[in-house]
C-alpha cells in the first residue's frame, strides 16, 4: 500500500475496470481497490441465488424449483452489447475475448398498443414486418435504403438532406413516416431515451440506426452480444488486463479516506495506509459530495419457468417500449436471458425491467413490461440513484464515473469511459492507437 501510484481506481464497476485496463496497457502504474469482496460493483452478476435473496432482504431461502443455486449468475443491471458497438471494439483491440465466451441474443421487439413485433431493420423485414400497413412499408423501405447509402462526404446520397442542420422531424417527414414508425425507428433502432433528438441535427441518429443495422448483419438474429455466465464476466476480463500489465487489484478493501491537498488528490488511506497517486477514478460512491443526483431508475429482475410469449420461444431477446406507446417522457426496456447462458438453472428465464422513474409510485409506471412477462416466479426489486460528477475534475484529479442508466446497451457507458479518458489524458481515446500498443507488446512477447 505505502507506494506511488500513478492511477489509483475505487470500485470495480465495468466503466472503471475498462478504465484501469487501458491506463494499465499506457504503461501506467495502476492499483485498483474495491470495498467490496467481488468484482463489478453495480454491473455484478451475482451469484449464488442466495446471495441474491440475501441482497434484496428476501424472507427465508430459495424454494427447490429454483434449483441449485449456484447455477445462478443474476446481473443487477440489464445490458447487451451492440455487435458492432464501442464496447466490443474495446474488447477485441484490448484482447479480453481470450478470457469470455458470448452468445447472440435471438430476437429484437418493439411494443405497440399492448402487443410486440420484431424490429424490422432491413429492407426484407420490412415488406415482410406486421408491424406497419402495406404503404407505410414502402415508405419505410424507402427510408432505409436512404440510411444506407447515406454518406456525409457525397452530396448526392443527402438527397438535399444537411447532416448537420436538417433535425431528424424534418427527415422523417421527407418519407411521410407516421408517429408508429417515428417511435419503433428512434428507440428501437437508434435507441433514444427520449424524443429530444428529433429535433437535433439528424447526422447522430443516422448513424445510430447504421450502427443497429450493421451490428444486425454480423450475426443475423439482433444485433445485441451477451456473455456467457454473466455481464460480472466483463469487468472481471479487463481487470485482468490490467494484471497482465502490472495493476495490483485489492478486494474487500475499506477505503478509509480520498487523501486531498491543496485542492489536488495525493492519495488513499486504507487500513491506516496510504497509497499515493497522481490521479484518481472512481464511481459516486465513494465521493458522493463531488457528485449530483440527476434522477432514478427503477429495475426489476424477474424469474419465469418460460420465455415471453410471441418472441417465437426465444432463450433470450430485447423489448422496448417507447415511451409514446404508454405516455411516457422514457421508454421502458426488458432484457431477457436464460439457462442458455449459464445465468440461470436448467429451464429458467431472467428477465430485467428498467426505465427511468418518473412518479412517485415506479412499479406502476412498468406495469406494462410486466404484463408481458406473466405469470412471474419471483421478483426483486430496486430503485437507484442516478448521479454524475459536479465538475471535470481537472483541478483535482479526481475524476468520477456516471451510474449506469436505464438504456439496456452500452453505448451510454463507452461514452462515459472515453469523456474521462479525454479529461485525464487531454486527448481523445484513440482506438487504433491502442490496437497498435497490443500488437506490439503481443509480437514481442511472441518473439521471446
Amino acid at each position: 500500500m505505502n507506494e506511488e501510484y500513478d492511477v489509483i481506481v475505487l470500485g470495480t464497476g465495468l466503466t472503471e475496470c475498462i478504465l484501469s485496463g487501458i491506463m494499465s496497457v499506457k504503461g501506467k502504474k495502476v492499483l485498483h481497490m474495491d470495498r467490496n469482496s467481488y468484482y463489478g460493483g453495480e454491473s455484478a452478476s451475482i451469484t449464488p441465488l442466495e446471495d441474491l435473496y440475501k441482497r434484496f432482504s428476501m424472507p427465508g431461502s430459495p424454494p427447490e424449483s429454483m434449483g441449485k443455486g449456484r447455477d445462478w449468475n443474476v446481473d443487477l443491471i440489464p445490458k447487451f452489447l451492440m455487435a458492432n458497438g464501442q464496447l466490443v471494439r474495446m474488447l477485441l483491440i484490448t484482447q479480453v475475448t481470450r478470457y469470455l465466451d458470448f452468445k447472440v441474443i435471438e430476437g429484437s421487439f418493439v411494443y405497440k398498443k399492448g402487443s410486440i413485433y420484431k424490429v424490422p431493420s432491413t429492407e426484407t423485414e420490412a415488406l415482410a414486418s406486421s408491424l406497419m400497413g402495406l404503404f407505410e412499408k414502402r415508405r419505410f423501405r424507402k427510408f432505409l435504403v436512404y440510411v444506407a447509402n447515406f454518406d456525409e462526404n457525397d452530396p448526392k446520397t443527402m438527397e438535399g438532406v444537411d447532416p448537420k442542420k436538417s433535425t431528424m422531424r424534418d427527415v422523417y417527414k421527407k418519407f411521410d413516416l407516421g408517429q408508429d414508425v417515428v417511435d419503433f425507428t428512434g428507440h428501437a433502432l437508434a435507441l433514444y431515451r427520449t424524443d429530444e433528438y428529433l429535433d437535433l441535427p439528424c447526422v447522430d441518429t443516422i448513424h445510430r440506426i447504421k450502427l443497429y443495422s450493421e451490428s444486425l448483419a454480423r450475426y443475423g438474429k439482433s444485433p445485441y452480444l451477451y456473455p456467457l455466465y454473466g455481464l460480472g464476466e466483463l469487468p472481471q476480463g479487463f481487470a485482468r488486463l490490467s494484471a497482465i500489465y502490472g495493476g495490483t487489484y485489492m478486494l474487500n478493501k475499506p477505503i478509509e479516506e480520498i487523501v486531498v491537498e491543496n485542492g489536488k488528490v495525493v492519495g488513499v488511506k486504507s487500513e491506516g495506509e496510504i497509497a499515493r497517486c497522481k490521479q484518481l477514478i472512481c464511481d459516486p460512491s465513494y465521493l458522493m459530495e463531488r457528485a449530483k443526483k440527476v434522477g432514478q431508475v427503477i429495475r426489476l429482475i424477474c424469474i419465469m419457468n418460460h420465455p415471453i410469449k410471441n418472441t417465437s420461444d426465444a432463450n433470450s431477446c430485447q423489448i422496448i417500449i417507447p415511451q409514446n406507446q404508454v405516455n411516457r417522457k422514457h421508454d421502458i426496456y426488458v432484457c431477457m436471458i436464460s439457462y442458455a447462458h449459464n445465468v440461470a438453472a436448467q429451464g429458467k428465464y431472467v428477465a430485467i425491467i428498467s426505465t427511468t422513474v418518473e412518479t412517485n409510485d415506479p412499479e406502476k409506471e412498468v406495469k406494462p413490461a410486466l404484463d408481458l412477462l406473466e405469470p412471474i416466479e419471483q421478483k426483486f426489486v430496486s430503485i437507484s440513484d442516478l448521479h454524475e460528477p459536479t465538475d471535470m475534475g481537472t483541478d483535482s484529479q479526481v475524476f468520477i464515473s456516471r451510474t449506469y442508466d436505464a438504456t439496456t446497451h452500452f453505448e451510454t457507458t463507452c461514452d462515459d469511459i472515453k469523456d474521462i479518458y479525454r479529461r485525464m489524458t487531454g486527448t481523445e481515446f484513440d482506438f487504433a492507437e491502442m490496437e497498435r500498443k497490443q500488437n506490439d507488446i503481443f509480437g514481442d512477447a511472441a518473439d521471446q
